[in-house]
């Protein structure tokens, strides 16, 4: 059996959230050959999965989603040429990876989260198509308006197509008259750390907070950190040799190894400095993290997972001017969640309803 995910190459949220599923899916059937297809690198994808799981990639652009100026921001008319390339190349993608799926003479499950061209190639092979997701594109397109209104509804037309979604939480609508089965929080298990970082950090006598923006990150100003010296604070090293320089400067910061994922660390954080993002979300509700968050702009999902927060999680709200100035608020107590969370199983939920969907639509269909 042949599991191919047509990832979304849009930013890590996807891959991460996909991780946790496949390595779930691995332990379920481990002779089944997981692939992921797309521009979201390789070495991300063994860090989020894991060396126990064999993943195979194929470097495939599967859609744009939204062109990012930063963690915070979109490029509206980049988005738009971005789109139109992809239009022109396409087709020719659709072909190779076609013909590459049938040399591999074996039944297919086809997985989308969440490019809409997961199901023309479905449709090319005759396989059974699964999607799943807290969005689809149409959801982010259609209230762009102007040019972005076809590329929505080409999408919706896309996903109406397949036969079943996975709707993880903090969803947009998703509208596409499929059978559903709702899913709790994706969260793979916690790794330990290596024993020098561990002892770092059990050495530590101030509140820890972790500080993740993603891959792209934003822009902070190092000295900003030297404004909350009765705290300690924990982020991924900056791509950027110069940025590294500056922050390991910081007498209370501890830049992360690259092999460290920022989910492992965050049993020994007291809060989470960030984005709204929905792997983010779903790893710190499941560690009890309080979350500061800033508030993001021009991109529809933010609004569901900013509401989701608010019933689900222990939380402040930053605008961007206070977090550009320092002003976290980590001194102040949190905002209370609403309701309980719900099920922290939802890669193991998902993993099973994709074997269910495979063994069979694809065996005996």
């Amino acid at each position: 059996m042949l599991i191919y995910l047509c990832l979304s190459s849009h930013g890590f949220g996807h891959a991460a959230r996909q991780a946790t599923v496949l390595s779930a899916l691995h332990q379920l059937q481990p002779s089944w050959r997981l692939v992921v297809s797309s521009l979201v690198s390789a070495d991300f994808l063994k860090l989020a999965c894991g060396s126990a799981v064999p993943i195979e990639h194929r470097p495939v652009g599967w859609d744009v989603g939204m062109i990012q100026a930063d963690a915070l921001g979109v490029d509206q008319e980049k988005t738009l040429r971005s789109l139109k390339a992809l239009d022109r190349s396409l087709p020719q993608r659709l072909d190779q990876e076609t013909a590459w799926i049938n040399n591999q003479k074996t039944p297919v499950l086809v997985v989308g989260d969440i490019p809409p061209s997961a199901a023309v190639l479905a449709e090319r092979l005759g396989a059974p198509l699964v999607w799943m997701g807290n969005f689809g594109w149409d959801d982010i397109y259609a209230p762009l308006c102007g040019h972005f209104a076809t590329y929505a509804a080409a999408a919706k037309a896309q996903y109406q197509k397949g036969q079943l979604l996975l709707r993880c939480p903090f969803s947009l609508a998703m509208d596409w008259g499929l059978k559903e089965h709702e899913i709790g929080v994706t969260i793979s298990a916690l790794r330990e750390l290596p024993s020098q970082l561990q002892l770092h950090l059990e050495q530590i006598q101030k509140p820890l907070v972790l500080v993740g923006f993603g891959g792209l990150g934003v822009a902070i100003n190092p000295a900003l950190f030297r404004l909350w010296p009765s705290h300690h604070f924990l982020m991924p090293e900056p791509v950027a040799p110069q940025l590294r320089a500056s922050f390991q400067s910081e007498t209370n910061v501890t830049l992360l190894p690259e092999h460290v994922r920022p989910f492992d660390v965050m049993p020994y954080c007291d809060r989470h400095l960030g984005k709204p993002g929905y792997s983010t979300f779903c790893e710190a509700l499941s560690q009890g993290l309080g979350m500061h968050v800033v508030e993001r702009d021009g991109f529809a999902e933010a609004s569901v997972l900013m509401d989701g927060l608010r019933r689900y999680g222990n939380h402040r709200i930053l605008s961007r001017d206070s977090f550009a100035q320092g002003e976290w608020g980590l001194e102040q107590p949190l905002v209370q969640a609403t309701h309980p969370m719900a099920s922290k199983h939802g890669a193991e939920e998902a993993a099973k309803a994709l074997a269910m969907v495979a063994l069979s639509t694809v065996q005996h269909g």
